[in-house]
């Protein structure tokens, strides 16, 4: 049984925290499904992804493609992933389901600190979890490094 784990981003922007994470993910050998809203968002974040830094190159693709169930780290908006995703990184207020917690190693749920609704959906998504059983983290960078400031065991 997995977790969901909430970023609430206030000192930097998706495109410097995502890479960060997705880094991790791989280190632990899972693959990614990074699920989206905005198709054209996960167009400007593959481009963010392609020109990170040299030294942490993250092997990734859009949807849609000829080789999705190869990819890695697979960008999309739908719920089902084909690349065989053991962790999803929901941005955007990309919904997550308790099942998926559950049936996941990894739920990392990324929400900008500076946008009040993206806060509140975020508040919305921990409640739906939490109430479901689903193991819950809520992690802050407002000290300027990440750290643990709430947890819900689930059931």
């Amino acid at each position: 049984m997995g977790a969901a784990y909430f970023y609430h981003l206030t000192r930097q922007p998706l495109e410097a925290a995502l890479p960060m994470l997705l880094a991790k993910a791989r280190q632990a050998g899972w693959r990614v499904a990074v699920r989206g809203t905005d198709p054209a968002r996960l167009d400007w974040l593959d481009q963010k992804l392609w020109l990170g830094a040299e030294d942490g190159f993250l092997p990734h693709g859009l949807a849609g493609g000829p080789n999705d169930a190869d990819q890695p780290i697979l960008l999309t908006t739908a719920r089902a992933a084909p690349n065989a995703a053991t962790c999803v990184m929901a941005i955007d207020g990309a919904d997550i389901a308790p099942d998926e917690v559950a049936a996941l190693d990894r739920v990392c749920i990324l929400f900008d600190g500076n946008d009040a609704a993206s806060v509140q959906t975020a508040r919305g998504q921990w409640k739906t979890l939490t109430a479901a059983g689903a193991a819950a983290q809520y992690w802050s960078e407002d000290s300027g490094r990440w750290e643990k400031k709430a947890e819900s065991g689930g059931s």
